[in-house]
């Protein structure tokens, strides 16, 4: 009776009979946890570069801009910016312009246009919360500033929290000394354009 029942042990020992399936259902689990992951941080990354170009591409359009602009156009850039990131999370896009006195030795606002809730217009009295992001600027010179922040949802539930995908992207008027707004009166002069009194191309 023992001999018989080693046997049947041994038999049992030796019986590869299933052990793929049983592989499988241990592994399968792992394999499509690491694949869901994979495609979570690359969704992820994807998302971050979309919302980079679309800034730049907004920024890039109103610095070509000679025209004055007006609040049609802030909300025209909103809609492209949507366009461009195709994302279904709320949106906020913030559009400045942005000038430095030399002579105060600070930075000032021409105009500041605020889309989306995620965000607050700039003024004189708060923009130097971001002078240390802002390029260093010759008397009178001035960028366009473009703000976005688009809050991403990961794909699949991995332990990678909801980000808030924030871009701050600037650019120098091209066409013009600077970018008028419609309504807002700029008193200071433009470009600083002139070295020994001559012209400079």
């Amino acid at each position: 009776m023992l001999n018989t029942l080693i046997l049947q042990l041994r038999r049992f020992r030796r019986n590869a009979e299933g052990a793929l399936t049983v592989e499988f259902v241990i592994l399968a689990p792992l394999l499509l946890w690491l694949f869901a992951a994979i495609y979570t941080y690359f969704d992820a990354f994807r998302q971050q570069t979309v919302n980079l170009k679309a800034a730049y591409t907004i920024s890039d359009l109103i610095s070509r801009e000679t025209a004055e602009l007006n609040e049609t156009y802030i909300d025209s850039m909103l809609e492209m910016n949507k366009l461009l990131v195709r994302s279904n999370s709320s949106l906020s896009l913030r559009v400045s312009v942005v000038r430095w006195d030399e002579d105060d030795d600070r930075y000032y606002l021409d105009w500041s246009k605020v889309r989306g809730t995620a965000l607050d217009v700039w003024t004189d009295a708060t923009i130097s919360e971001v002078e240390d992001n802002l390029p260093t600027m010759p008397d009178q010179e001035r960028v366009i500033l473009v703000e976005t922040r688009n809050q991403m949802e990961p794909a699949f539930n991995i332990g990678l929290p909801a980000m808030e995908l924030d871009n701050f992207v600037f650019t120098r008027p091209r066409f013009a000394p600077l970018v008028y707004f419609e309504g807002v009166t700029i008193s200071s002069s433009g470009h600083n354009d002139t070295v020994g009194g001559d012209v400079v191309d």
